[in-house]
């Protein structure tokens, strides 16, 4: 792997993707670090250290973002809008037939969709943006442990409407061009762009996470934590990797005096199929009895609000590990369905001449995609499943509820392992052209 780097630090055009999209993820890294206006820095810092990471509803958010969600910086929101207006073009494309029209219409259908999605992100960001704002002015930020650190100061000479107003305009402004700058990588860099920001968010996050296990909890937990992390990436890898294959055959066909076809290919079937959305689907559905209980009484709680805090909230809970085991199986079948038709895709091929040996095409070939799809979701369902559930053993095991936002489990090491896998085969892909030798043999 060390000689595959090299040849592609000595490739020419390869080594200027490369070293554009180092450069790109340093802007990236810089944004996040830097304070937006009318923000105390000095007070941001102190509620963070006194809350030691219990942000409660946040944490993943704040994952996603590197750690820039609670300093309130320039790219507090990160790339989460424009993820979460992905899926929904993604959701409405199966209930709106003029989106599904354009996803057939080729690329300038896909350029009108990704226009939409640009649109979409930035109004969520202002809707972000405005939530996030509101929530540190009412110290709601870091759940009311630091009101004597106000996050942003009063009295100041500026009227607040005016500072708060500034400060919600320049982090929309940052979602923006975070969104620009992953376009970027994905255009002129090594592809991925928006993935490759989440993976740099992730893992800005993990010295700093490391080191707080090693300090609190010593060495032997800390080693036996990074050999257990091994594991569970091996695990992923293997996964994520893992296909069932459908050989096709094309008839060869007759156009003019040109004779077609008569070739084999296949149709794989990942393990996963869904990747990570069902994992944020799950978590997103389990945030909403947390934010729920901010309505509530804190001083005066009742019968039902410490039955959700004592279930629904807390992440050691065998009814939360259960609730959360079982949505993530429910929305895996979910997502599969939506973005895998079997129909269309038996269409497709009685259309240009395909067929699975030994099955009829048309409706025959439909009803064994569906089948075959239906065994290979349940064993990737499982897989997505055990792997979420894990950082929650981590809390039992550490005892400790500052490791809400533990990152060496679940959503992140999907994330990273994926993002991953698919960068090297991108880089791999453009060495092969050249006769070099691949990372992957």
């Amino acid at each position: 792997m060390l000689s595959a780097f090299l040849s592609a630090f000595r490739t020419p055009d390869l080594r200027k993707k490369l070293l554009f999209t180092i450069g790109i993820i340093a802007i990236y890294r810089l944004g996040a670090a830097l304070p937006s206006p009318g923000v105390s820095y000095t007070n941001v810092q102190k509620c963070i250290d006194a809350t030691q990471g219990s942000t409660g509803v946040l944490n993943l958010l704040n994952l996603f973002s590197g750690g820039a969600l609670l300093q309130l910086s320039v790219f507090a929101l990160g790339i989460m809008p424009y993820i979460t207006a992905s899926i929904i073009l993604q959701l409405l494309t199966v209930v709106i037939p003029r989106l599904e029209q354009l996803r057939k219409e080729g690329q300038a259908g896909q350029a009108k969709i990704t226009q939409y999605t640009r649109y979409l992100t930035l109004g969520l960001g202002v809707l972000q943006a405005s939530a996030f704002v509101a929530l540190a002015r009412s110290g709601q930020l870091f759940q009311n442990q630091c009101d004597q650190f106000p996050i942003i100061p009063e009295n100041t000479g500026i009227p607040d409407w005016l500072t708060l107003s500034i400060l919600v305009m320049t982090m929309t402004a940052g979602t923006g061009v975070v969104m620009w700058l992953g376009e970027l990588i994905t255009g002129r860099g090594v592809g991925n762009g928006m993935s490759v920001l989440i993976f740099t968010s992730i893992a800005a996050r993990l010295p700093a996470e490391g080191w707080t296990i090693k300090e609190s909890q010593g060495w032997a937990k800390f080693l036996l934590v990074i050999a257990l992390v091994l594991v569970i990436i091996t695990a992923v890898t293997f996964i994520e990797q893992s296909q069932r294959r459908i050989p096709v055959q094309y008839a060869k066909r007759m156009i003019g005096r040109r004779m077609y076809g008569g070739t084999s290919t296949y149709i794989p079937l990942k393990v996963n199929q869904a990747g990570v959305i069902p994992v944020i689907f799950g978590s997103s559905l389990l945030y909403l009895p947390q934010l729920a209980l901010q309505f509530f009484d804190q001083n005066n709680p009742g019968r039902t609000q410490v039955w959700i805090q004592n279930n629904l909230v807390d992440p050691t809970s065998p009814i939360y590990i259960v609730v959360y085991f079982l949505l993530i199986i429910f929305f895996t079948y979910f997502y599969v369905s939506i973005t895998f038709n079997p129909t269309e895709v038996a269409d497709n091929m009685k259309k240009y001449g395909g067929f699975v040996p030994g099955i009829r095409p048309g409706k025959p070939t439909a009803d064994y995609l569906d089948f075959i799809l239906s065994r290979i979701t349940l064993p990737g369902a499982l897989y997505l499943a055990v792997v979420s559930i894990l950082p929650n053993f981590f809390f039992i095991w550490l005892d400790r509820q500052q490791y809400l936002n533990f990152p060496f489990g679940g959503t992140a090491v999907l994330i990273m392992v994926g993002v991953g896998l698919e960068t090297t085969k991108q880089i791999e892909s453009q060495l092969m052209q050249r006769n070099y030798e691949g990372f992957l043999r």
